[in-house]
């Protein structure tokens, strides 16, 4: 997979199908509608792109008190590239990107510097300045073709990154993981104490000792605060509850 930061940094990308979103946590909802993007694109005979941003909007629009992500940019990709998505696109979410227009969006980014020929978005899909732009806007677009998809559940549980840090900060792993599709990923820059610092925003369990299997072993992590306590001394370190 390769990782573009910027439209201004674009490839040539053959017959592009994409998605807009954060992403956060690469759930199983997400997943469903990632695969139809895989699918869509080979049908095609052109390559899959995930459209997402940084830092969190939330951030740039000054609303980031009490914000909890799921997975960082680095987290997303390790799970995109999993899933055989071609191309992480990172939209640098400033201030003046923020507010773009609905309607500039999509025909001065999408259509005319990414060339999109399709898009898959979900249920509840909201974009441009605002969240002006929707599902209903985006069907009247004759430039490209839209494909929706519905809210996932599992076993009658709605499927959201919402739900999925409410698990997470009750300590329930194991829904966490069964919600999520996949372990709980955490990546961070460890010491010579063996403490693995994260992000300032990463959702983080309550403090206590938990199974893992850290950099590839299974393992024990002992969180404290913002930190993970383990066995290595990394400068870089892959966790997953």
């Amino acid at each position: 997979m390769q990782i573009i930061r910027g439209f201004d940094s674009l490839p040539a990308i053959a017959h592009p199908v994409a998605t807009v979103g954060s992403y956060d946590g690469v759930h199983l909802g997400h997943r469903v509608l990632i695969e139809q993007v895989i699918a869509r694109a080979k049908r095609r005979a052109g390559q899959s792109v995930v459209i997402t941003f940084e830092p969190h909007p939330r951030i740039t629009l000054g609303q980031a008190e009490g914000l909890k992500i799921l997975s960082t940019a680095e987290e997303k990709a390790l799970l995109l590239e999993q899933l055989g998505v071609d191309f992480m696109l990172i939209i640098p979410f400033d201030t003046a990107f923020s507010r773009l227009s609905h309607e500039q969006f999509i025909a001065d980014y999408l259509i005319a510097k990414l060339g999109i020929e399709e898009l898959v978005v979900g249920y509840n899909h909201h974009f441009g300045h605002n969240k002006s732009g929707d599902y209903g806007y985006l069907a009247e677009q004759s430039h490209i073709e839209v494909t929706q998809i519905s809210q996932q559940l599992v076993d009658s549980q709605k499927v959201s990154s919402t739900v999925i840090r409410q698990a997470i900060e009750s300590g329930d792993m194991s829904l966490a993981t069964t919600l999520l599709g996949h372990t709980y990923i955490i990546i961070g820059s460890s010491d010579s104490r063996g403490a693995v610092a994260v992000d300032r925003y990463k959702l983080l369990p309550p403090c206590g000792v938990y199974s893992a299997v850290v950099d590839g072993k299974k393992s024990e992590v002992r969180v404290e605060q913002s930190e993970f306590f383990c066995n290595v001394k990394q400068s870089k370190t892959v966790i997953e509850l």
